[in-house]
Formats: C-alpha cells, sequence, structure tokens
C-alpha cells in the first residue's frame, strides 16, 4: 500500500512540513483544558444513501452499506473487538493514495463517504473514517486523538521520513496509546511502533500543545470544512 507521502524526506523537514499543516509546533501531550462535550454522533441514514448516490453512483451506496453493517455488527463487541474491526474494515476497502490524483488538491480531507464514494485515500482520510466509526460506536472523543507522526522508511538506521498520520487509541490520558495505521494492519502499543516519532495530536476537543495552552481544534481550517461538509451528507457531529 502506498505511503501518505510518497517523497522521501529527510526527519528534519518531514517535521516541518506537518507543523506547517496546521500552523503549530507541539509533540503528543494531554493538556487540561476541554472543550464542552461533543454530541454523540447522529446518522441519518437515507441523507446519506442521497448523497453518495448521487456523486458515486451504486457502488458508493453498497460501499455505505457495508460501513454501516460493519458498525451495527461490532455494537457489542469489546473495545479491543471494535477497534480491529475498525481498522480492518478501512484497511481493506480503501486504497491509498494522493489527494492531487484522487481530488485534484495538493491537500483534501476527505469526509467518510467521499472516501468511500472513491474507495482511495490518503493516511489523513484513513483515519477520519477511522475516527467517525469508533465514535458512532460510542467510543469517548477523548480517548481517540488524530496524530501527526515522521514515519521512518528505509529500515533501522535510516534518517529518513514522511510525514504520516495514525489514530490513537488511549484507554485513560496517561495510557499508552494503542495505534491504528493504514501501513500496518496489526494494532500494537506506541513503544512498539519504533518506526513511528509523535509531532502532535488533536481531536474534537482540541490541539494539544506541550507548553504551551490547549488550542480550540477550530483553529485547523481543514477540521472545520470537514464538519461541514459531513453535516451536509446526512452525518451530525
Amino acid at each position: 500500500m502506498p505511503l501518505c507521502v510518497p517523497r522521501l524526506l529527510p526527519v528534519r523537514r518531514a517535521a516541518l512540513w506537518a507543523l506547517r499543516t496546521v500552523a503549530v509546533a507541539a509533540v503528543l501531550s494531554v493538556g487540561a483544558w476541554r472543550a464542552p462535550d461533543v454530541q454523540a454522533l447522529e446518522f441519518h441514514v437515507q441523507q446519506m444513501r442521497q448523497s453518495i448516490q448521487s456523486r458515486f453512483g451504486e457502488g458508493g451506496v453498497q460501499r455505505l452499506d457495508a460501513w454501516l453493517a460493519m458498525l451495527e455488527r461490532s455494537a457489542g463487541r469489546s473495545v479491543q473487538g471494535q477497534l480491529q474491526a475498525v481498522n480492518d474494515f478501512w484497511n481493506q476497502n480503501v486504497m491509498g493514495g494522493e489527494d492531487q490524483q484522487i481530488w485534484g488538491e495538493a491537500e483534501y480531507w476527505a469526509t467518510p463517504l467521499e472516501t468511500l464514494g472513491k474507495r482511495a485515500g490518503d493516511c489523513e482520510d484513513y483515519v477520519i473514517g477511522k475516527y467517525f466509526s469508533l465514535v458512532r460506536l460510542g467510543m469517548p472523543v477523548e480517548k481517540l486523538r488524530f496524530i501527526y507522526v515522521r514515519a521512518r522508511v528505509g529500515g533501522m538506521g535510516s534518517t529518513q521520513s514522511i510525514a504520516h498520520m495514525v489514530l490513537g487509541y488511549y484507554e485513560t490520558p496517561q495510557s499508552e496509546p494503542l495505534v491504528l495505521d493504514n501501513l500496518l494492519g496489526t494494532i500494537l502499543p506506541a513503544s512498539q511502533r519504533k518506526d513511528l516519532t509523535p509531532v502532535f495530536s488533536f481531536n474534537a476537543q482540541g490541539i494539544y500543545v506541550t507548553g504551551a495552552q490547549p488550542a480550540s481544534v477550530e483553529r485547523i481550517s481543514r477540521w472545520k470544512g470537514l464538519m461541514g461538509r459531513m453535516q451536509q451528507e446526512g452525518i451530525a457531529p
């Protein structure tokens, strides 16, 4: 499966690229600030079907139905079972690609329906699909983080890396996260992913910054655009 950003970057440049993406400089941290509780994710299924059919045809509707069926099957499973089911679904049903090829834009955060419609996405799109799947299953948002990382490529001892995004699951705020990644099907604790170096993290409750006051996720313009398009499709956070 293709890497999130195929062009190899020195470690330092990869970090700067990721930092410019959201205009914050941070490493993974848990701050004291919290936004108001986020409402449960609501699905307006008929609107979702109409939206994906109008843009992507019957194939898109079939993939949407497969997503909904996976969520229904996973509703009664353990946390570990839900994490694995969601990780497997998105890894197996989406082909890795670049935004420029998929959307004709250098950087685009696709909604879950858009990713299913195209059946293709980059690393952010995988994480978006997994994140909102788990929120729909009732996973508390404070246990989930979008984590920008530097992913080492070229084997042990390599100094080359790519900018990449994974989803982190935290049992408690102090817990070592489990990493859901489109580059590796196995869900592992962060300490076992020696190839990944965290840069910063965020979720619907905020951006977590070391040495500074945590900030609202609304400062990330692509997040605002993503949420607006999801609501138009029938997914209401």
